[in-house]
């Protein structure tokens, strides 16, 4: 009889404990202070520093690893978090390599950035691992803002609003904090809980409240927010998935892969958690690899990416893609799924060959069968709704360059408002900038 790890269909406790643990430990470890050091002294320390544009959230990076280089980690966090507040988790998942690091001096003249990344964590970690919250508030204004979805737009808004006076109420459909830095990234990315840590550090500002299980549309009503509330944020993210619009695709076993990675995000034993032998992600985002490798990790005997078009348009990037591969995760390009076969459950996927022609992809006639009893959706999410009357713009909610809407006294941020990159750094930035613009429309 076949072992769990060779067992077909989907199944838990494919690997041991052990095997888990080790598996879903730290991508890349922590510097020591030796380590942290060295790191800093290969810094140029750059007038008019690339890095420092490359960064969305501005943070002045030359600065903060000057002060880790002078044995100053806490005062380097502050420099950091004076611009991003959650520097310590985009340490762990900023794609540094295609960001900062990618304009890196030293990348460019070596191919060996200085890796910014990790001493950006040294800097935060040390700074969190003394309890210490280096900001305080402003002497209250008297206003109060509601923000609507607490993922890393709607926390950097709240926290600077926060700290300017402001009495702000944060929302969530959820029951805990953190939108995808919580819920939507891979755990060997966020070991040991960080997430939910971060913003328990967050709120030590003080001024926010937080109210879960309440959702706009249902039992938020944005009219009532306006009506309740000197102003309104928005950061309520993308909750619908794209269809694969395959035959078959209602099948047992077909599942969105934002849903698999939360659920393994919120387990308390990744053994329990049960993996197909055949794995097949469909996508070529970050959400795409981070389904697979994790579907690997847990035992999944033969996992493949399935990506529509070729390696450059990935959205995923070269970094990510070559994790996948260390991992033992099958890239396929020019392939898109045809129709997903099995008698209730999925057993199998056809996918037809593609090509691009005049910028669409079409599917040339020739197909191919991969055994597939799991297949995972990662082709995109759309915004849920159309939220009370504001314009849309492109599937997500029309917004200024400082996030305001078409509705007044409403601004948005993050992966549901249009423009910038779905990144959690500029939602960050995203988030900090709004509430600077909201906090000068309420102050006149």
């Amino acid at each position: 009889m076949a072992s769990s790890h060779q067992a077909s269909g989907i199944q838990a406790g494919r690997l041991s404990a052990p095997e888990i643990a080790e598996n879903f430990g730290d991508l890349h470890a922590p510097y020591d202070q030796h380590e942290a050091a060295v790191a800093a002294d290969r810094c140029y320390f750059c007038y008019d520093a690339p890095c420092m544009t490359a960064c969305p959230t501005s943070i002045d990076i030359p600065q903060f690893i000057r002060e880790i280089q002078a044995g100053h980690p806490t005062s380097a966090a502050k420099t950091i978090l004076d611009q991003n507040i959650l520097g310590g988790m985009c340490a762990r998942v900023c794609p540094t390599e295609t960001l900062c690091e990618e304009v890196c001096v030293r990348e460019t003249a070596e191919g060996k950035p200085v890796e910014i990344g990790r001493l950006q964590r040294y800097a935060t970690d040390t700074l969190m691992a003394k309890g210490e919250h280096p900001f305080t508030r402003a002497e209250a204004t008297g206003k109060r803002v509601a923000v609507v979805g607490a993922g890393p737009a709607g926390l950097s808004a709240a926290h600077r609003l926060a700290m300017l006076g402001h009495d702000v109420t944060v929302y969530d459909s959820k029951d805990k904090a953190g939108g995808l830095n919580e819920f939507g990234i891979a755990a060997y990315k966020s070991t040991n809980d960080f997430a939910a840590r971060e913003v328990d550090w967050l709120l030590q500002i003080g001024g926010i409240s937080m109210e879960y299980g309440k959702k706009l549309g249902s039992e938020l009503s944005l009219e009532v927010l306006k009506g309740d509330f000197d102003a309104v944020f928005l950061s309520i993210g993308l909750g619908g998935v794209n269809a694969l619009r395959s035959e078959g695709e209602d099948k047992d076993g077909v599942r969105d892969a934002v849903d698999f990675i939360a659920d393994l995000r919120q387990a308390d034993d990744l053994t329990t958690l049960p993996v197909g032998r055949n794995v097949v992600v469909i996508g070529g985002g970050m959400t795409a690899v981070d389904a697979a490798v994790q579907s690997k990790l847990l035992g999944a005997e033969n996992v493949t990416i399935a990506y529509r078009r070729g390696r450059d348009a990935m959205g995923a990037s070269r970094f990510e893609q070559d994790l996948a591969a260390s991992k033992g995760v099958k890239l396929m390009f020019n392939v898109m799924p045809k129709a997903i076969h099995g008698n209730g459950a999925a057993a199998e996927i056809e996918l037809e060959y593609s090509e691009v022609k005049d910028g669409r992809v079409t599917g040339t006639g020739e197909t191919l069968r991969l055994a597939a009893d799991q297949v995972y959706k990662a082709i995109g999410q759309t915004l849920e709704g159309q939220p009370d009357g504001l314009e849309i713009d492109g599937g997500k909610i029309k917004v200024s360059e400082t996030g305001r809407t078409s509705v007044a006294g409403v601004w948005a941020g993050g992966d549901c408002a249009s423009g910038g990159e779905d990144l959690t750094v500029t939602a960050v930035a995203e988030g900090r900038d709004a509430a600077m613009d909201i906090h000068s429309s309420l102050m006149g």
